[in-house]
């Protein structure tokens, strides 16, 4: 059985019957179409038929397909979608934020409750439409104009779950090979970073290095993020950070060299049990990962869970670092500037 719902149709799964009630909250997941996102979004539509997910992606295209194949395995009666946003234009960003705002006040979907900042680059330094370095540009920025706009049109109790990354902490990656070859974060200015200017640790770097210390340098604004972003929130709203672990297959390898593209791809993910053995207990599938971060946004136990850092479905610290307070409150106030809002105070 088919039914419309602003953004096309969407079937109940119920076989015969329509379920005894519609979706009654919608979730945002950025980056939803593969990997992490998709695990996400695939474990919040078994969770419970109250969840009706929004797949926010800047591919229609591939989202879409992604749509088509969760909608096949969801639990009876829940909804999954996919709207258009590109986090690497503020302009698109700014869209969506339109678009959703008009959609829940016409009542085409249940009241927003979950947020999801899952969606995140890793590459050669390119540069987004706002002219800001794409790995800072999209991980952080998009997502920070996105929590920004969406946190009006949130009905309490809601929740807020940004993926972060254990490359953020340098104790961290002493456990992993060096082979692996992501440097620890160089932190510089929330404006310099902007530009694609790395602190001085990154002095030497060559193009791999480059490309692996701007992702742990903005796993680490991720995490400053959520600390500044907490202090802000009103009761009833909650933000956590989420480390999913090394997690073969996905999408992050798209630009490594072609024999570890394939190692990537094609061997690790079969033989995850024996790397956790041998290599590093926080190695995981995508799917695995994927429900712990669903975890975030539906397990009543973390209802009033707020400002912490989960390892999987272990809250433990975040780096040193990453509770410098003082650099987190400028990069809150930097990012406002960059993104053109009024910071919330």
């Amino acid at each position: 059985m088919t039914q419309k719902s602003g953004m096309g149709s969407m079937r109940t799964h119920n076989d015969d019957t329509e379920p005894a009630s519609l979706p009654s909250q919608t979730v945002i997941v950025t980056g939803g179409n593969s990997g992490l996102g998709y695990g996400c979004a695939s474990a919040l539509l078994l969770a419970s038929p109250s969840w009706h997910v929004i797949i926010a992606c800047r591919d229609p295209g591939r989202a879409q397909k992604a749509v088509e194949k969760l909608r096949d395995s969801a639990r009876p009666g829940s909804r999954v979608e996919t709207m258009e946003l590109d986090l690497a234009s503020l302009a698109s960003v700014r869209s969506f934020a339109a678009k959703l705002k008009d959609r829940l006040k016409a009542g085409e979907l249940p009241p927003l409750h979950g947020l999801v900042c899952n969606a995140a680059v890793q590459g050669a330094r390119t540069f987004t439409a706002d002219g800001f370095e794409s790995t800072f540009g999209v991980s952080h920025l998009g997502h920070y104009l996105l929590v920004n706009l969406m946190l009006p049109l949130m009905e309490k109790p809601a929740r807020i779950a940004v993926v972060a990354s254990g490359v953020h902490d340098p104790a961290e990656l002493a456990k992993v090979p060096a082979s692996i070859g992501v440097p620890v974060p160089a932190w510089n200015t929330p404006k310099a970073l902007a530009r694609g200017e790395l602190g001085p640790e990154a002095a030497n770097d060559n193009a791999a290095a480059d490309r692996g210390r701007r992702y742990s340098t903005t796993k680490l604004a991720n995490v400053y993020f959520t600390y500044a972003l907490e202090r802000r929130l009103p009761e009833g709203i909650t933000v956590n950070a989420f480390d999913p672990g090394l997690m073969p297959g996905t999408g992050l390898a798209r630009e490594y060299p072609a024999v570890l593209r394939f190692a990537w791809h094609s061997i690790l993910p079969r033989v995850i049990p024996l790397l956790r053995l041998v290599l590093l207990k926080n190695i995981h599938r995508a799917e695995e990962s994927g429900k712990a971060l669903a975890r975030l946004i539906v397990d009543p136990a973390l209802v009033s869970t707020n400002g912490k850092y989960f390892e999987g479905l272990r809250e433990i610290p975040s780096s040193v670092e990453s509770y410098d307070k003082d650099r987190a409150e400028e990069l809150w106030r930097d990012s406002a500037t960059l993104t053109g809002i009024e910071p919330l105070p």
